[in-house]
């Protein structure tokens, strides 16, 4: 008899997600197996262009359109985008079966070196590491660079993952926050990536 061979295709891991509050208003879509595609509009071109590296660099399709109070402040919009992306990459992962786990990368940009370590712990752990000289004021353009932070707890709390990020040297912030941005986009690629030889949740628990 002929040999027959069975394809199994791998659901999509695709996810919405949206916020709406008093000061914001966030909407987000994400693919975490895509080919790094992306439509993004915050209202802040320094973030547009950090989340369009992410997305380009994670291999994932990525669409975020937000409106908030920035004549006020740049926080609330900065902390919510990271919360509802958060949201719908945890949601996009399911159930974690296959997937590698963890994640690392270490990425230059001239003379700026970040890196990152992932884990989908389900056990949202944010420790970050950067010193950009310029005091809590600093900004490149018009963007708040202590903001960056915020971005990353925010996703870390929502997405239930543990992130280490760190700039270990640098002297341009635009350069160290962009390669921050890209490391952890590497790091999560290799994370959600499917392991070839796990079937289950990598874990002794059986969840995560």
């Amino acid at each position: 008899m002929p040999r027959v061979i069975k394809i199994v295709r791998r659901a999509a891991r695709q996810a919405a997600a949206e916020r709406k509050t008093k000061e914001t208003q966030v909407q987000v879509a994400l693919n975490l197996d895509g080919a790094g595609r992306y439509l993004i509009d915050t209202g802040m071109g320094f973030l547009d262009h950090m989340l369009e590296s992410f997305a380009k660099h994670g291999m994932f399709d990525l669409k975020i359109h937000a409106k908030g109070d920035l004549r006020v402040d740049f926080h609330h919009t900065v902390e919510d985008i990271g919360l509802v992306l958060g949201q719908a990459f945890r949601k996009a992962l399911g159930d974690k079966k296959g997937v590698t786990r963890f994640g690392a990368a270490s990425v230059p940009m001239d003379e700026s070196l970040a890196e990152c370590a992932v884990d989908l712990s389900g056990r949202p752990v944010f420790v970050y590491e950067a010193d950009f000289g310029g005091g809590a004021d600093e900004r490149v353009g018009d963007f708040p660079v202590s903001l960056v932070r915020e971005f990353f707890e925010a996703f870390t709390t929502t997405s239930e993952t543990t992130l280490h990020l760190g700039l270990r040297r640098g002297q341009n912030a635009h350069h160290g926050i962009e390669a921050m941005f890209k490391a952890a986009a590497r790091a999560f690629r290799q994370a959600v990536s499917p392991d070839p030889r796990a079937t289950d949740v990598p874990s002794t628990k059986g969840v995560l």
